[in-house]
């Protein structure tokens, strides 16, 4: 009972009420969040009219100086003029020339944008904006919420998952979350770490927080997944259709945009079902999605779909859709010109995924034959009524008339979005069978571990310890040293208990050394210290590991 209310006060000291102070930064990870306007289209602004719920301030964070403290909900005015930034109360100009960065902070309140709507009400945010002139356009800038990685989480969780899908489900959403924003597939934004939309992750700010969905991050706090001691690139998307795919068939190379990129081992395509065959070849794609065998994902509306088009209305589609996925580089020829396309005589898959996704295929038309290829290329190539397929994963079928001619073309598919990494339905729905949420993890991740985010010692200054987290109901886990320099002993404070370990010389194993003795079920506290060692400032790496790979 004594452990249950600790537990509680814990997670209220963790989580405060919306109206009370914001939490503290959470081990000194920042995020930077580019804060888009209500259609999530435009990052790059002109003018802004900001406010806070308490008491507020306006700093000019080159040069130090306090433009202004203003009190609760007084709207203020930012725009920029000649690439300065101007400050305005109550159409008074009060600063100018500024070059910024300009910082909006309230200690006690949450800061927002006059007019801004997430989720149907204003927008509200934990930590602080930043406005960013942007270097590239004239009198532009960007608003960016900076803040700590914990509150930043509380802002995505539930705006990513519904708290219905259940705990588990939502602390597994919570570790894909931390993973994506500590580890993204690219950055496409020079002053920002991610955006706020479904371009990268949906986070609506502090007034669309949600109790269980707090939970989930306090049970997860710190932790990730990592393979070989690495963060992943934890990829996840609404609906897999009950098989997910392999990363390269989907996307191309972040840095070379060839396709496919190369593979991810931790990213391999995986039934729900382990009976269920891979699905390249195009009978059993067609098998497949035209049926509703039992997999995790079934109870999305997304599950299997259909769409018709006539003739004409597929080929209208195509050719003002190719023409601008040409653009992508992944068709070919490029279609510059839509009375070059012509009429839709065939379509003629040439490569499919592991989840019957299709990776390339041919258009024929009576003028030509076009290829098409990657996932969202083709998504956005086949419309019906303005709105690209759910997915990929679909098969085609022609009806004809009795002269041969084509009188409807029918698209069968399941699931909604890439389909790589996590199924949030699948997840969803194993949460309801009783898995927890790091073997929901396991599943759609191959061969990843469950711990800590590791951190790196070395004897330099300010260097040499560091402290962390993790909540554990089990009472099971393990500190995992890769100790490349063979370092012969190591100081750990493990609640309070201080231990002294040999650690073996390995170059190339990983040290594994069993906490479970010091462990409490709820919250434990871990400190590593590298004791001093003229060792020239070389390093050595640590992570707690909550649940092993499982290598099937």
């Amino acid at each position: 009972m004594i452990k249950k209310i600790l537990v509680i006060i814990l997670f209220l000291m963790f989580f405060m009420p919306l109206q009370a102070q914001a939490i503290k930064a959470d081990n000194g990870k920042l995020v930077r969040v580019g804060i888009s306007d209500n259609s999530f289209v435009n990052y790059y602004i002109s003018s802004a009219k900001i406010s806070a719920t308490d008491e507020f301030k306006i700093v000019d964070k080159t040069s130090g100086t306090e433009i202004g403290v203003f009190p609760a909900n007084k709207i203020i005015t930012a725009e920029m003029k000649d690439n300065f930034f101007v400050i305005s109360e109550d159409a008074t100009v009060i600063a100018e020339k500024i070059s910024g960065p300009v910082v909006v902070s309230s200690e006690k309140g949450f800061v927002y944008v006059e007019g801004l709507k997430r989720a149907g009400k204003q927008a509200l945010y934990r930590g602080t904006f930043e406005l960013t002139k942007v270097e590239a356009k004239n009198n532009l800038f960007s608003i960016i919420n900076v803040l700590d990685l914990t509150s930043y989480l509380r802002g995505v969780v539930p705006n990513e998952m519904p708290s219905y899908f259940g705990l588990e489900a939502l602390k597994a959403q919570t570790v894909t979350a931390r993973n994506y924003v500590l580890r993204p597939r690219d950055k496409n934004f020079y002053n920002f770490d991610v955006c706020d939309s479904v371009a990268c992750q949906v986070y609506f700010g502090a007034n669309t927080e949600d109790e269980l969905a707090d939970e989930a991050i306090l049970e997860t706090n710190n932790i990730v997944a990592l393979y070989n001691g690495e963060l992943i690139l934890a990829l996840y998307s609404s609906t897999a259709g009950g098989y997910t795919e392999s990363y390269e068939n989907a996307f191309s190379d972040p840095g070379t945009k060839n396709f496919p990129a190369v593979s991810l081992p931790y990213l391999k395509g995986v039934p729900d079902n382990k009976s269920f065959l891979p699905l390249t070849k195009e009978e059993d794609a067609a098998k497949f999605y035209k049926s509703e065998p039992s997999t995790f994902d079934n109870k999305s509306s997304y599950f299997r779909w259909t769409k018709e088009w006539t003739q004409q209305e597929l080929s209208d589609s195509l050719k003002q859709n190719l023409k601008k996925q040409s653009a992508t580089g992944f068709v070919f020829p490029a279609l510059k010109n839509e009375e070059d396309f012509g009429l839709v005589q065939d379509i003629q898959v040439t490569k499919r995924g592991v989840s019957g996704k299709i990776v390339s295929m041919n258009i024929v038309t009576d003028k030509g034959v076009f290829t098409a290829q990657k996932e969202l290329v083709i998504r956005r190539s086949f419309c019906k009524d303005g709105k690209a397929l759910p997915s990929a994963n679909v098969v085609f079928e022609f009806q004809k008339d009795d002269k041969g001619n084509i009188e409807k073309i029918t698209a069968y598919g399941g699931g909604y979005g890439h389909g790589v990494g996590m199924s949030q339905w699948g997840a969803g729905m194993m949460n309801t069978l009783g898995y927890s949420y790091d073997e929901i993890l396991q599943h759609y991740y191959s061969g990843v571990t469950i711990g800590t985010y590791p951190v790196t010692l070395t004897n330099s200054p300010n260097q040499d310890t560091a402290s962390q987290s993790f909540y554990t109901k089990e009472k099971n886990a393990s500190l995992i040293v890769e100790n490349k320099f063979q370092f012969t002993d190591l100081i750990v404070v493990i609640n309070s208990q201080e231990l002294k370990l040999e650690i073996s010389p390995h170059l190339f194993n990983k040290v594994k050394v069993d906490l479970s003795p010091y462990l409490v079920s709820g919250i434990n506290n871990i400190t590593y210290i590298m004791p001093y060692r003229d060792t020239n400032n070389k390093s050595i790496k640590m992570y707690v590991e909550l649940k092993e790979a499982v290598n099937e």
